[in-house]
């Protein structure tokens, strides 16, 4: 078939621009290998818009033309960079949560506090709280927040009470009982005596109970008998006595008491600090007066402990109330002088009349 004049012409001009093409191609390769022998080993880095240039362009010739004109990064490079810049497109990681999204620090707060002032409250009643709030949580949020801020599961907080709970809610009902001993010179020698002392928590008073060389189960009796009497006992307003497990304080101790309206609160085993308040005023007498004197006969120690008492309730400041008197005495208006118990042992300051 012989071809028309036009038709030959183009494959002319066709095959030109070919050979044209080609040629240019092997010069951009030769200078893209000078480059290559130039650079050495060094690694050739591109920042991300040029990677995307080659990326775009690569993605439209075929892994053998690719293969062919390669030569600073290979076709497997560039087709990596093509597959990476389609996964950019259809990312949406950025436009999705971490999961369920976190309740706030209030509502976290709110949770915890409602559920340490109200032990006995479930998650359904801590829910229904919240709600009439204005928040808005599932009791399942609810006892995953309890649980991490270490809090019992429902059953148990309902069971238990903390011992600060109970004396938050007992206070003005309570007392402590306790012994502590002091050596006294006597006709027998160095002898050891016992004396029984009963505190008021609420207002830090106390009354002692007894002073005995070796009490024994009937003085103990009286003197619950004494602590309970209904017109003038030190217990006779109060309703419960904390104790530790002297066997001292037996049963029919306790049994006295119970007549007497107080109910026994035994210390838990090996809890020394269980009735600190009563340990304070056995430290503060040994410390600021028995300790620092030589004491002769029984009749001298009760006068000793006498004074200190007057002296704790009358004229010894204390921290636990706030630094005030138990039972301020009244002053006057002129200088100040020093009033003076035990030849200057025990002092304190006043204004006189």
């Amino acid at each position: 078939m012989k071809l028309k004049p036009h038709a030959m012409l183009l494959m002319m001009l066709a095959g030109w621009i070919n050979r044209h093409q080609q040629d240019m191609i092997e010069y951009l390769k030769a200078e893209n290998k000078i480059l290559r022998e130039k650079l050495g080993k060094k690694r050739l880095l591109l920042n991300d818009s040029q990677r995307r240039r080659l990326a775009i362009l690569g993605k439209k010739l075929s892994r053998k033309a690719l293969t062919e004109i390669c030569e600073v990064f290979s076709p497997e490079t560039i087709l990596r960079w093509h597959r990476k810049l389609v996964a950019q497109k259809y990312d949406s990681s950025k436009h999705r949560g971490l999961g369920r999204p976190q309740i706030s620090e209030e509502l976290r707060s709110a949770i915890i506090h409602v559920a340490m002032k109200n032990r006995d409250w479930g998650y359904i009643r801590i829910q229904g709280q919240l709600k009439y709030l204005g928040f808005k949580v599932s009791t399942a949020t609810i006892g995953k927040v309890l649980k991490k801020a270490g809090l019992e599961p429902q059953p148990d907080r309902r069971r238990k009470t903390s011992w600060k709970e109970f004396i938050h809610a007992h206070w003005e009902s309570l007392t402590a009982v306790d012994f502590f001993t002091t050596e006294i010179y006597t006709m027998k020698g160095l002898t050891r005596y016992m004396v029984l002392v009963v505190i008021d928590y609420a207002t830090r008073k106390v009354e002692i109970a007894g002073i005995m060389e070796q009490p024994y189960g009937d003085w103990m009796k009286q003197m619950a008998k004494n602590l309970t009497d209904p017109f003038c006992g030190f217990l006779r307003h109060k309703k419960y006595l904390i104790h530790d497990r002297d066997p001292l304080f037996t049963e029919a101790f306790i049994q006295m008491l119970k007549a007497g309206g107080i109910e026994s609160v035994k210390s838990m085993p090996l809890a020394p600090n269980f009735s600190p308040f009563v340990e304070r005023f056995i430290r503060s007498i040994k410390s600021e007066c028995l300790d620092r004197m030589i004491i002769f006969g029984e009749a001298h120690l009760r006068y000793l402990i006498s004074e200190y008492v007057q002296h704790y309730h009358t004229e010894r400041a204390h921290q636990g109330l706030d630094n005030m008197l138990i039972e301020p005495p009244p002053q006057g208006t002129g200088k100040i002088v020093c009033q003076e118990r035990l030849g200057g042992l025990l002092k304190f300051y006043r204004r006189a009349a």
